[in-house]
Formats: structure tokens, C-alpha cells, sequence
């Protein structure tokens, strides 16, 4: 059966790609650039969940195929829990934007001393078929942020978090490593296992 992957991320699509391939479930995995005509759907929920499952019902519904979404973001302590859904456009940035949201947290958080700067990254995944079916789950990591960058694997804020019980940021992790803890990789695994229960 083949599923698709309702992102135009390209970072997202080969993380999305990566982990599943890993839990062998028994799809054929499209990504969204097998449908150019696809439409753009704007996240207009107030939570992760509400966002991923707008993405996966808009392509279930234009490809007649299930869908696989995900959305996630950095929650900060400091900021009351933002950037949050808006973590990928936080800064309103059209250039460079990865850099740009780094900078703008960081200079929101430049005065909030050591010991109070914890985050989390968040995500929900979910998977919508066209006979209905939908099915959702939610993973986090939590750790601190840095105050100045450090790594250049990953992309978003990686480089400015390190999870709990590390010393290095999730830039400064191997792929597998971060899928291992990652807020994405343990959302995943709980969707595939939803999905292998049917």
C-alpha cells in the first residue's frame, strides 16, 4: 500500500522517511513531490495535533491515498511556551530562516540565566485514511537551551537545544541518535505502532 508524507520540508521529509523506513511497516512511502498540483494548507490551529491533521486530510483527500503528517515545534519555558506551533516562522523570516528563528530565541532569551532555561520540542504525527480512519500520537523531548549555537547536523533550533541527560545539542548528534530520542522519532514509533494494530 503506499502512504504519503504531507510535508514539503525537505529536512522534515528525509527525518519523516529515515525513521519510518526503520519500522517496517508495509507501505510504499510517497513523498508530496510525487503531486505537484497538491495544495498548501495553512496551519491554522492553535495545536500541533489540530495542524498535523489539516495536512494529512487535505492530501488523503487530493491523492485519495492515507497520509502521514506530522507538526512540531520548541516550546521555551522562558517565552510562557512559545514559539510552539509557530516555531517555523517565528522570526517572519524568508531568507535564512532556520538562522533567523535561532537568533530572534536567542536574543528573546538573552538575559534568562542558566538552571531556567528549559524547552521541549513537541510533535504530534498523524495518519488519515480515506476510508476515515485517523490515528494520532504525540512525543516530546525535553531539555534546555544554549545561548549560542553549536552543531550543524539536524536544522531548526537543534542547534541552540540539548535534551536532558546529554551534553550535546541534537546538531551535534548523529542522525540515528536523535531519531532515537528525538520528539519526532517517539511520536513516529507510537504511530507505527497504532497502525501495525490497524
Amino acid at each position: 500500500m503506499q502512504i504519503v508524507l504531507a510535508t514539503r520540508n525537505q529536512h522534515k521529509a528525509v527525518e519523516l522517511e529515515r525513521i519510518l523506513l526503520e519500522l517496517d511497516l508495509q507501505f510504499e512511502l510517497l513523498t508530496v513531490d510525487k503531486f505537484p498540483d497538491a495544495p498548501e494548507v495553512e496551519e491554522t490551529e492553535n495545536t500541533f495535533e489540530g495542524n498535523a491533521l489539516l495536512k494529512a486530510r487535505a492530501l488523503c483527500n487530493f491523492t485519495g491515498l492515507p497520509a502521514i503528517a506530522d507538526d512540531s515545534g520548541i516550546c521555551i519555558d522562558a517565552l510562557e511556551g512559545s514559539p510552539g506551533v509557530l516555531s517555523a516562522r517565528w522570526s517572519g523570516a524568508t531568507e535564512n530562516i532556520d538562522r533567523a528563528n535561532v537568533d530572534l530565541v536567542l536574543a528573546q532569551t538573552v538575559s534568562v540565566p542558566e538552571g531556567q532555561r528549559g524547552a521541549q520540542f513537541q510533535c504530534a504525527a498523524v495518519a488519515v485514511f480515506p476510508d476515515g480512519r485517523e490515528f494520532v500520537s504525540l512525543g516530546s523531548m525535553p531539555g534546555a537551551l544554549l545561548t549560542a549555537p553549536r552543531g550543524s547536523n539536524g536544522f531548526g533550533y537543534d542547534p541552540i537545544f540539548v535534551p536532558d541527560g546529554f551534553t550535546k545539542t541534537t546538531a551535534e548528534m548523529s542522525a540515528s541518535d536523535k531519531d532515537e530520542i528525538s520528539h519526532r522519532g517517539i511520536a513516529l514509533r507510537k504511530l507505527a505502532q497504532l497502525l501495525k494494530e490497524g
